[in-house]
């Protein structure tokens, strides 16, 4: 496939202009992910997303990376008021007191459950049975902001602790791991997810 042909059955909320949100879209939107720390991640920033759009957090995600220390749970989970300030101080994040807040407290709880036995990936993919739902949507707009899935995960995590989980925010998580495939069909990758990544 060549890149006019690509270009032409994208999904159209990515753009055709911008190469970061083009590269995420080809490449990542829409993947199964099953790795707990990195879906813990993927959670924590779309929870820093709430309020702006996706291509700040893009833009910003290699310094937040640098700045969470990877996003390990375990070390971020050890956070103290020095680097709660650090954080704050540091204009690669948003520096949002409360998101920064419920970044460290996210870390805390994901160990928990993890000490607890519990598969955080196992847990988030148990709301939709396992396994990926594939949408036949033919524009992207027709896709939902939340569905009764993403209401079922917001309540759940926000009974566990987590913070900026809404069912928006949940369901933006779920496409963008791959717990559905939300690419449009005349999208090169709606197919290629379905017979590759799954």
């Amino acid at each position: 496939m060549t890149e006019s042909e690509k270009a032409e059955g994208r999904c159209g909320w990515c753009g055709t202009t911008d190469p970061l949100y083009i590269a995420y879209h080809d490449e990542e939107w829409g993947v199964p992910e099953y790795d707990p720390r990195a879906l813990w991640e993927k959670l924590v920033l779309d929870g820093f997303q709430a309020g702006l759009a996706w291509i700040t957090i893009l833009r910003k995600r290699e310094g937040m990376r640098e700045a969470f220390d990877g996003f390990d749970p375990e070390i971020v989970a050890r956070y103290g008021e020095a680097d709660r300030a650090r954080l704050l101080a540091d204009p690669r994040i948003i520096r949002s007191s409360a998101k920064v807040d419920a970044a460290i407290n996210g870390a805390r709880i994901w160990l928990d459950m993890r000490d607890n036995g519990e598969d955080f990936s196992a847990w988030l993919w148990s709301f939709v049975g396992g396994q990926p739902r594939v949408n036949q949507w033919s524009e992207f707009r027709d896709a939902p902001t939340q569905t009764a899935e993403s209401v079922a995960m917001a309540k759940a995590l926000k009974a566990r602790g987590f913070k900026f989980c809404g069912p928006v925010i949940t369901y933006a998580f779920m496409q963008a791991v791959g717990m559905v495939n939300d690419h449009q069909t005349t999208c090169f990758r709606h197919a290629q997810i379905d017979d590759a990544d799954v």
